[in-house]
């Protein structure tokens, strides 16, 4: 199967993302507020077609700020995807 470029990433992480979570929570907030109800899993689907077009935007917008706010506190990651050794060995000190 063909990929997508590279370039791509910056929507397709929080499509899928906002995807994913809105389906979980809209699936507990339905439960919850109705309990499992005969028309449950029609209920959630509404719920999460609702959803899911605000959750993506929002996912567009709030994952920037989230890893700035994470890279306040949390070291760089290297391209081996590990935080350096200078890092580990400041932290010791």
């Amino acid at each position: 199967m063909k990929k997508f470029p590279a370039r791509y990433q910056t929507v397709a992480l929080p499509l899928v993302l906002s995807g994913f979570m809105s389906f979980l929570v809209t699936g507990v907030a339905t439960a919850k507020g109705f309990g499992f109800v005969p028309g449950f899993i029609k209920l959630w689907m509404e719920a999460w077609a609702v959803c899911w077009p605000v959750a993506f935007p929002t996912a567009l917008f709030a994952l920037p700020l989230a890893r700035r706010i994470v890279g306040l506190f949390v070291e760089p990651a290297t391209p081996t995807g590990h935080a350096s050794r200078e890092a580990d060995a400041q932290r010791r000190t």
